[in-house]
């Protein structure tokens, strides 16, 4: 069985791509798509799919992680030169002072920034029990103007993304970067054309990645009116259960495939859950259940056109929507062989089955 390509998910996740901004990543994207298939579907927001035809006359299988991740957007420059800013998904406070973040200028110039935060000494008592409204936040990045902020290339509307390396954790199991959510998704639907390219598979898929996801499942919508699937998969990264602190937690690394039982967005078909339950039993692949009150892109795609039978595939990762999230080799690998039998089984007769529940 072929590799997991580590050096693309790197690639991927160092990119940056917040929602409306997702350009980068999408041309990456395209690179890898013309090395594996031939033919590829382009939304007018961005959303990009590779498309490998097995049976014509087979289901429209449509597999999709997202673009963009978590970032900011640049509102205002001070007359001391620092940046105002919204952010572009959701953001818990506490996860953002002090942090890295990189400004993506329209000439397309990469400048450094750090989100501004007080030290102690300069605190009073009271203020260091209470966080930091995100409203009063900034980003710093040397200037000592707005004229100065500016002549670098800087203007309201300019995007700005996490920065973080990637790195390989010790003892070679995990892997710590940004934009885990959701590159993965985006290398795990590259990797499902790579493992399918030249088999045999019963119907039509189109694997790829849409846009805006963060900001509400926009690019999602789009896509599924273009590509019109059958049924539907997206792959995301889900906030995993397993550190300290939190309660009742669902999804562990280590512990396999993630299955979505439900999230604000969705109800999967009950024919879907046993349909994946059963493809992953019979293949040997570890697999667990996962609820959230979260969504993902099968929240939208499955209610376009006359109802799309959907699932929310994928991992589990330590610390999304944050600077750094921690993600588990094992699980990648499990979901590369679970996403590609999945595939190959999706007859038609096996949607019917779906269907029917």
């Amino acid at each position: 069985m072929a590799m997991v390509n580590w050096k693309r998910f790197e690639e991927l996740t160092q990119l940056p791509g917040v929602p409306g901004a997702e350009g980068e990543v999408r041309e990456a994207l395209r690179q890898h798509l013309s090395g594996l298939t031939e033919e590829t579907v382009q939304d007018r927001l961005g959303g990009l799919f590779g498309v490998l035809r097995g049976k014509d006359s087979g289901p429209r299988v449509m597999v999709a992680g997202h673009m963009d991740e978590v970032g900011f957007m640049i509102t205002r420059i001070t007359d001391q030169g620092f940046l105002k800013f919204q952010t572009l998904g959701g953001w818990w406070s506490q996860v953002m002072l002090a942090q890295r973040v990189q400004i993506i200028t329209r000439e397309g110039k990469r400048i450094p920034g750090v989100i501004g935060s007080v030290p102690p000494h300069l605190l009073k008592e009271e203020s260091r029990k209470r966080p930091v409204d995100i409203a009063e936040m900034f980003i710093d990045i040397g200037a000592d103007s707005r004229e100065e902020a500016e002549k670098v290339g800087v203007r309201p509307g300019d995007p700005a993304a996490p920065f973080f390396p990637f790195v390989e954790m010790e003892g070679g199991k995990r892997l710590l970067s940004k934009a885990w959510d959701n590159r993965f998704g985006c290398g795990l639907a590259l990797e499902l054309l790579e493992a399918l390219k030249g088999d045999a598979h019963p119907n039509i898929l189109y694997s790829g990645a849409t846009v805006q996801e963060e900001v509400g499942l926009r690019g999602a919508k789009v896509a599924a009116n273009l590509i019109q699937p059958d049924v539907f998969f997206a792959v995301d990264a889900g906030p995993a259960g397993d550190t300290p602190g939190i309660r009742d937690g669902y999804g562990k690394l280590g512990g396999g495939v993630v299955i979505r039982l439900f999230d604000r967005s969705m109800v999967p078909l009950p024919g879907m859950r046993e349909f994946l339950i059963e493809t992953a039993e019979q293949e040997g692949i570890p697999y667990q259940f996962f609820i959230s009150q979260g969504g993902t892109d099968a929240g939208a795609v499955h209610l376009t056109g006359e109802g799309v039978p959907s699932a929310a595939l994928g991992i589990c990762a330590r610390y999304i929507h944050s600077h750094a999230a921690v993600v588990d080799k094992e699980d990648i690998e499990s979901s590369r062989r679970f996403l590609a039998a999945v595939v190959r089984r999706l007859d038609a007769s096996t949607l019917e089955a779906i269907r029917k529940g």
